[in-house]
């Protein structure tokens, strides 16, 4: 039989599932460990992640969303492989994006969000979150039970970044089906390709891209507005496509990583004896308890680093082009550092130190909305119920959970969890309010005679098999171009800022003329 520590982290749908046993039995053989046959380091000691983490010269962060097993597109040679590396960026799995930035770019691009997540702006934005969470579990309340994940989790982290931002309530809905539909980055089960259609950043992107345009020709009063028209510390504009992929990656990555907590610190409240009580009777260790879940369970189990330097990790010798598993999960159960590692305690001393935010220049950006926004919907949860338990005919009795993970080599959350929820003595169950996301989204403008390049989306012409051929007739290819996925929810007036070349205001001009005489389906 293999050996547990020998089994391949990134296809093993067990391990993927519950990644603890296989990240001690790693432990067992030291800090830093190379599985036989493997071409990647997988580091487990508190210590040594710190390291790593830390060491931005070294260590490149451009594998961060691909992950240690996924081949380079390159063969490194040499001590210092930094200018490979950037040769070969776009060629690399989300390279273009912060989470994998090195250097100035990424101080640059981070630099961007300064104003997002302000004490100020959180403490604006905990209204709506306040309000929301309120309706949400009011309703779950009245009811007697609910599915945590997609009733609750996903919808409401999803919309709290929508609000944050500025997101159109009619879109809203686009994005929660986006992000539902789709498995979690990093999952065996695929939503790994970027370029796809349906993938939660392209579908989003293709809005924010709208979105970003438009703040950036008529400005508003919210954060959408000041990201889109904020400058580079040296006082450069960014490109407009760079405003797009931070806001889809910051709406898309946020809300997977809070949803995903939410369901994590909901398993230890109702399975931890005692422990819903003792929060029920003091709120104030709500903060408290979500550090310590963050430590023992968080969402985000590992990330990579490349070494783009030969260089060492504690003793150890790493040559240049060596790719590290950062075992984030191990590090915060690493015995060394924490006492009685894989009990959760409520006021474990120092537990902020954990990395489950990661640590460095690439920790987190919205790390403090996420704390926010889940000890908000906790609040309420242990405010309106006397008692929170499993649905034991999905997830069977107390000690003998059956609880479903989904098959991420990056993210640790349920794919579902079925809650009873037992009233408080009073509780009354509020009326709802205006909905915060429309049931659907808004049709797209239209001009009175037809189409109009300048208030249709690219997605509707696409749809309409009448306006797709005129489209190919005076850009012909542009229905297939795997480029126009971010483009979808944009007219092409808004298209050509970005390619004037390519959409000029003459083609454009002619296009208008025969649009006009469809009928719009």
């Amino acid at each position: 039989m293999q050996a547990l520590e020998e089994r391949d982290y990134f296809t093993d749908y067990e391990i993927l599932k519950d990644p603890y046993a296989f990240f001690e039995a790693v432990r067992a053989k030291g800090p830093i460990y190379q599985p036989p046959g493997r071409d990647y380091l997988i580091v487990t000691g508190f210590e040594e992640t710190l390291e790593i983490l830390k060491n931005h010269e070294d260590f490149s962060a451009i594998i961060g969303v691909a992950g240690a097993a996924a081949p380079l597109p390159f063969k490194p040679e040499g001590s210092d492989i930094k200018d490979q590396v950037e040769a070969h960026r776009h060629e690399i799995l989300g390279g273009d994006l912060l989470v994998n930035y090195d250097d100035q770019q990424h101080t640059m691009s981070r630099a961007l969000l300064s104003h997002l997540f302000t004490p100020s702006r959180l403490k604006a934005n905990e209204k709506f979150i306040a309000e929301y969470s309120d309706e949400l579990v009011s309703e779950a309340v009245a009811n007697g039970g609910v599915e945590l994940i997609k009733t609750i989790a996903t919808p409401f982290v999803t919309l709290v970044i929508a609000d944050l931002l500025g997101v159109p309530a009619g879109d809203r809905k686009i994005f929660m089906d986006a992000i539902e539909n789709a498995p979690p980055p990093g999952s065996l089960d695929g939503a790994n390709d970027f370029s796809a259609e349906d993938h939660p950043l392209v579908v989003m992107g293709s809005y924010f891209a709208g979105y970003v345009a438009d703040r950036r020709a008529n400005p508003r009063d919210d954060v959408l507005s000041q990201l889109a028209n904020a400058k580079f510390p040296d006082g450069s504009t960014p490109d407009l496509m760079e405003i797009v992929r931070l806001a889809t990656f910051l709406f898309g990555a946020g809300q997977d990583t809070s949803a995903k907590l939410l369901g994590n610190s909901m398993k230890y409240i109702v399975d931890q004896p005692g422990l819903q009580d003792q929060l029920r009777q003091d709120p104030s260790l709500i903060p408290a308890f979500l550090e310590e879940v963050l430590r023992l369970e968080g969402s985000t189990k590992q990330t990579a680093r490349l070494a783009r330097r030969d260089t060492k990790i504690g003793d150890l010798k790493v040559p240049a082009g060596t790719k590290v598993l950062v075992a984030l999960s191990a590090a915060n159960r690493d015995p060394r550092r924490w006492e009685d590692p894989q009990a959760l305690v409520l006021k474990r001393p120092r537990v902020q130190e954990h990395v489950g935010f990661g640590r460095g220049k690439h920790v987190c950006a919205g790390a403090p909305l996420a704390r926010v926004e889940v000890r908000v919907i906790l609040e309420k949860f242990l405010e309106y119920t006397s008692n929170i338990d499993f649905d034991e005919t999905k997830h069977g009795p107390r000690g003998a959970r059956n609880l479903d993970y989904e098959p991420s080599f990056i993210i640790r959350g349920l794919a579902e969890l079925d809650l009873k929820l037992t009233p408080a003595a009073g509780f009354v169950a509020r009326t709802p309010a205006a909905p915060a996301v429309q049931a659907q989204a808004a049709a797209p403008a239209k001009a009175a005679g037809g189409y109009s390049t300048a208030e249709t989306k690219l997605g509707a012409l696409l749809a309409d098999p009448a306006a797709k051929a005129v489209l190919d007739k005076h850009f012909p290819g542009v229905s297939s171009d795997p480029r126009m996925g971010m483009a979808k929810g944009m007219a092409l007036r808004t298209v050509q800022k970005f390619a004037p070349g390519q959409f000029t205001t003459e083609a454009l001009d002619a296009l208008d003329a025969e649009l006009a005489q469809l009928t719009p389906q």
